[in-house]
């Protein structure tokens, strides 16, 4: 018995020893593969045309003993796949060998668009991946197809169908070619406002950028579907109502839904306003034991009484703490924070003033900036590497880059530094164009039709700088200007600009005379706070006023003849007094100077004094707080300016004048407008006022009064009765303004009700030549003195007459305010409730212009 067991062990002993090695072997087959005994030189590559074989082998990397194992060669095959040289890869384990197959992609010999209109092929060329020269990849070529089709929903067409084409060529070529079908332009149909009670759906489709489809959307691209567009209408309209004390706004979502019939979109804003809030107090906080909280109290921009405005608030923290970073503050934070009470609708407001982290700015890195230098925009920074990180600061700088206007996105985002206490500033740039050619052409009643064509640059060599060339031409007006601009005067925020011009001004219904005008003038910007702004400047210009031959020949001989004009004989009142003299007068007494149709006497006296030389100093100050300066509903505007002429030059002067407009919202859709202007001039020394110096004024003071309409006047019958202008005046308007609720929004017609009032009066200019000394002007001789008239005496060559006709002129009237694709128009109809004798009524006026 146990024999026969060591007889069974031995034999499965032996047979165990048998089979070791031969499962050993199948297992090592199985398992480690040949390869495992393989290095790199070892590779065999087949099928490869372009590519070197050295290449392929290059992507597999064996272990530190140099030897190849499965891991290796799966990681060499995906690493050949996600190259896209090639269409399809094998590898086979034969003979002890590693054989790599490879059917390389073929190569494009040509990219081609069909069927694009309103899209450039150019444009479709770069931004694409398949490249003419380049490796077909099928999963690129469809990832270019479904990118053309982005470009053209993004720009409003989401019919757009894109099919890719593949051609064989000889020689493992082919050519791609994307057949583009581009459909309709997918606008927006319908935009609705839903829970929206204070503000009505007209007001809000004013606040969003986007609009609603309508015959004048060729023009533009907001009717476009624009998904971002939708988003940032949302903070848009919350913005508003914030702005406008609803502290517990929600703009609860945007929903857009593709109308199939209509083949448009329906956008609609679901809002919740919640109560509108005043500001019940305003108390200063300050945790920082030497900065009292009060000390900032005058940099608030937030009253006891008044709407919340979220708006105001951002404003104030950010020059609270500007202001106390100047101080000495440089980790400072300003937090506000409003406690509401709902019974009262008040917000409680606290600014507490903290010591932030000491963190301090690393690095400011500016990427995305292709043509603008990087200092133009680092110079927009008021903080730059190793300064204390200043969030108000950051903020400041962002909404400055994005006011140049250079680029189409703007965004400032941080990361953290090389340690705890650093940050480094990331500025995210997307360049557009800043030039502009324009064509604009317009139409008014004082001008009649005007064209100009002009060429500008708003980042001249990336730089920052601005530069326009125009040139105008119109049936009355014509001119040529040349302007510069360097914003940053020897790297400080003074603007530095300057201008050179040439104007002519030809006589038109409102003034017999023409006026050429060259010009320069330099100026210095200083923008001392967000709404105020001076500008000081420097005009030098040479004026030469010309008269028709007909107007100033006074038509009396050496021997006191009367020999009228052609241009008089052949007028009524010329046949009329021609048969009362019997054709001619010898008695020599004759009409004097202004018998038939003679200028007035200013007018001629500028003529004898040849081309005048005024050189003159001045500034401007402007505060503005309007919320949109386009299209204003609510803020206040101011211009002050003064003008000293007598730095040199002929003439010397003292002008001062101010405009100021109010704009305040009235109930529904109706804002109201107040207008108050004035002016003064002051003679300086001896030299008296030029009367084209003074003040001239019309429709622009009073409406219903054609330009040059009111105001002191000659008034010599036989004369071209001439405004004179004066030195003084003032002027008082109420306008209200309201939409057409029955039109669309974007059509952007409102219309206009006013009434103004207004006064101009003084004038000081030239009255008589002997005052003067001068007798005998070129073109006017006096007539001697045979004991009929006085030399003197009104109506003749040597005295004005004129009305200075003091009167306050008031009218009333309807306006059509169009904000349309051709550039802003306006009809005013009016008409006068008060005036003067001789004032000129033009009840009508239109005026407008564009760019295109």
């Amino acid at each position: 018995m146990k024999l026969g067991m060591r007889v069974r062990g031995g034999l499965l002993a032996a047979l165990i020893m048998w089979a070791t090695p031969f499962a050993t072997t199948l297992a090592v087959g199985l398992v480690s593969s040949p390869a495992s005994a393989q290095t790199v030189d070892s590779i065999q590559v087949e099928g490869n045309r372009r590519v070197e074989t050295a290449t392929i082998r290059s992507y597999f990397k064996p272990g530190p003993n140099g030897k190849l194992d499965q891991g290796h060669i799966d990681d060499g095959l995906k690493g050949l796949i996600e190259t896209g040289l090639f269409q399809d890869v094998h590898i086979n384990q034969a003979g002890g060998r590693i054989v790599v197959s490879v059917i390389e992609n073929p190569v494009i010999g040509r990219v081609a668009f069909e069927g694009n209109k309103k899209v450039k092929d150019e444009q479709l060329s770069g931004e694409i991946q398949s490249k003419a020269r380049g490796t077909l990849s099928r999963p690129m070529v469809q990832s270019d197809a479904q990118r053309i089709a982005d470009i053209y929903r993004h720009a409003g067409r989401y019919d757009v169908s894109v099919v890719p084409e593949i051609i064989e060529q000889p020689n493992n070529r082919v050519d791609l070619v994307f057949t583009i079908t581009e459909g309709n332009k997918t606008g927006i149909n319908s935009i609705e406002f839903v829970g929206n009670v204070a503000y009505s759906s007209y007001r809000l489709r004013d606040v969003i950028k986007t609009r609603e489809s309508n015959l004048l959307s060729f023009l533009g691209g907001n009717d476009v579907y624009d998904p971002d567009r939708i988003e940032a209408d949302r903070d848009l309209i919350r913005r508003y109502y914030l702005k406008h004390g609803f502290a517990d706004v929600q703009v609860v979502a945007a929903l857009t839904e593709y109308d199939p019939q209509k083949k448009g979109f329906l956008v609609t804003f679901k809002i919740e306003e919640g109560q509108q809030y005043h500001v019940g107090s305003v108390n200063f906080e300050s945790s920082i034991a030497s900065l009292d909280g009060n000390a900032l109290a005058r940099f608030s921009r937030v009253g006891v009484g008044s709407l919340y405005n979220a708006e105001a608030l951002e404003k104030s923290v950010e020059e609270m703490q500007i202001e106390a970073s100047r101080r000495g503050y440089a980790f400072a934070v300003v937090k506000p924070r409003g406690d509401r009470n709902f019974e009262t609708h008040t917000v409680s407001i606290v600014f507490a003033i903290d010591e932030g982290p000491r963190t301090y700015i690393e690095r400011i890195n500016v990427r995305g900036n292709t043509r603008t230098r990087d200092y133009v925009i680092r110079r927009e920074f008021d903080i730059s590497e190793g300064d204390a990180y200043n969030r108000a600061l950051v903020d400041r700088a962002e909404r400055r880059l994005k006011n140049l206007d250079f680029f189409k996105s703007v965004k400032i985002t941080t990361e953290p530094g090389s340690s705890s206490d650093r940050v480094i500033l990331n500025v995210e740039l997307e360049e557009k164009s800043t030039g502009d050619f324009s064509v604009s052409g317009g139409y008014s009643t004082t001008d009649g039709p005007l064209a100009e064509v002009s060429v500008s640059e708003r980042n001249l060599l990336g730089r920052g700088l601005f530069g326009k060339v125009s040139v105008t031409y119109g049936e009355f007006a014509r001119g040529v200007s040349v302007s510069f601009v360097e914003p940053y005067l020897l790297d400080y925020r003074v603007a530095l600009g300057l201008d050179a011009y040439y104007r002519e001004q030809l006589p038109n219904t409102y003034i017999s005379y023409e006026t050429r005008t060259i010009g320069f003038s330099p100026r210095i910007g200083l923008q001392l706070r967000e709404d105020m702004s001076v500008q000081l400047r420097y005009s030098i210009y040479q004026q030469e006023v010309s008269l028709p031959s007909y107007l100033d020949n006074c038509n009396n001989t050496t021997n006191g003849i009367f020999n009228p004009s052609p241009a008089f004989a052949n007028t009524t009142a010329g046949q009329q007094l021609i048969q009362s003299l019997g054709a001619v007068d010898p008695t020599g007494t004759g009409l004097w100077c202004y018998s038939d149709g003679e200028a007035s006497l200013p007018v001629r006296k500028e003529l004898a004094g040849g081309s005048t030389l005024t050189s003159a100093v001045g500034y401007t100050f402007d505060y503005n707080t309007l919320d949109n300066n386009k299209n204003p509903t609510d803020g206040l505007l101011i211009d002050w300016k003064q003008d000293f002429a007598g730095v040199g030059g002929d003439v010397t002067y003292l002008k001062s004048a101010i405009d100021a407009k109010y704009y305040t919202p009235l109930v529904a859709d109706v804002i109201a407008l107040v207008h108050l202007q004035g002016g003064l001039m002051t003679q300086v020394g001896n030299n008296q006022i030029r009367m084209l110096d003074q003040f001239q004024e019309g429709p622009n003071l009073v409406r219903g009064f054609a330009p040059n309409g009111i105001g002191p006047r000659d008034i010599n019958p036989y004369g071209t009765q001439d405004a004179l202008g004066g030195t003084q005046y003032w002027g008082a308007s109420l306008e209200f303004q309201t939409p057409f609720w029955f039109l669309p929004k974007e059509l952007g017609m409102k219309g206009a009700v006013y009434a103004d009032a207004g006064w101009l009066g003084d004038y000081k200019g030239p009255t008589d030549w002997a005052t003067t000394g001068e007798v005998n002007l070129p073109g006017c001789i006096p007539p001697t003195n045979n004991g009929m008239a006085s030399p003197a005496a009104p109506g003749t060559c040597l005295g004005l007459q004129y009305a200075s006709q003091n009167v306050v002129r008031t009218s009333v009237g309807v306006g059509l305010i169009w904000q349309s694709p051709f550039g802003p128009l306006r009809f005013d109809y009016a008409i006068p409730l008060t005036k003067g004798k001789y004032d000129i009524v033009q009840e009508f006026k239109f005026g407008g212009g564009t760019t295109f």
